[in-house]
């Protein structure tokens, strides 16, 4: 009887420290993993969606093709990367082109959009990892984790050639990364947050303007697609990422060159895609209507 009392009261303490964490969302809340491993982005062998094309033998886990809680690429501020990412200078961007409607200045292609390029350029097959599960298999140069691959839109674990998917290294016919928000401030300067990045102070004013906030010490922008709480940033808002690394040169009204240095918005290639949801091709909201497109653009 005694002993009966005390699991009860274990189990409900189990409960309710589970309920806690979910509440307060810990390591990145419970509904991430369970939408990674309903998505196309669930590689290994655990049981996956019927819509998942390729699978690999070599592990049942999913957030390790990506992530790693231990000796994690740090050349880009990207969140325990596990795969070793590229140079950016293998990469030629849309500002290639020459468009005279590209008013912002692009930068080297960095931050979040190496980490989704470390696959999607075609480089390096997906079971490429620099420390692999269980213990032993650290290899800060990226190693291949031993097993098979599965799968129509993959061979021997690289993306096809021919599919969209495979992005490349010639990102000319794609919309354009690391490139400054509405097309970068009128003036040297953006506005510390938490103070709104107003579409008046864009050099091109047919873009949405820009919420801020003071997050870990770090100044964060994004448009606001949910009209949510104030100074709330949502996953289904469109992300936009700072960069610190960047000197831009800018031209004002009367032509003469302006020098742009520290924290700024830049669009990425996760502004406008979320890796861990099931919506269709990623997007962080429905693109019905595109709705995507008119959360940034003004048309």
């Amino acid at each position: 009887m005694k002993m009966n009392l005390i699991k009860d009261v274990m189990a409900r303490v189990a409960g309710t420290v589970a309920v806690v964490l979910m509440g307060a969302g810990m390591f990145g809340a419970p509904d991430a993993s369970a939408g990674i491993a309903n998505t196309k982005h669930n590689l290994g062998s655990s049981t996956g969606p019927a819509s998942r094309v390729n699978s690999f033998s070599g592990t049942g886990e999913i957030c390790v093709f990506c992530h790693t809680p231990h000796g994690s690429d740090t050349s880009a501020a990207v969140p325990l990367w596990n795969r070793v990412l590229s140079s950016p200078t293998i990469y030629t961007t849309y500002n290639s082109l020459g468009t005279s409607s590209l008013d912002g200045s692009t930068a080297p292609v960095g931050s979040v959009s190496l980490a989704c390029l470390s696959c999607h350029d075609g480089t390096q097959a997906m079971n490429v990892m620099i420390n692999q599960p269980g213990s032993g298999g650290y290899n800060s140069a990226g190693g291949a984790l031993t097993g098979t691959w599965s799968g129509a839109d993959q061979t021997n674990g690289m993306i096809s050639d021919g599919l969209i998917t495979k992005i490349g290294t010639d990102l000319k016919n794609d919309h354009p990364i690391g490139i400054q928000y509405g097309g970068g401030p009128k003036t040297g300067s953006v506005p510390a947050a938490p103070a709104d990045y107003t579409n008046t102070l864009f050099r091109d004013a047919d873009f949405n303007s820009a919420k801020s906030a003071v997050l870990n010490g770090q100044s964060v922008w994004w448009v606001d697609t949910t009209g949510g709480t104030a100074g709330s940033r949502e996953k289904t808002d469109m992300q936009l990422y700072t960069r610190t690394d960047v000197t831009a040169v800018n031209k004002a009204g009367d032509g003469s060159a302006i020098t742009l240095t520290g924290a700024q918005p830049f669009v990425e290639c996760a502004s406008c895609h979320d890796p861990h949801t099931e919506n269709t091709t990623f997007l962080r909201i429905a693109n019905t209507g595109s709705a995507v497109c008119l959360s940034c653009h003004i048309k």
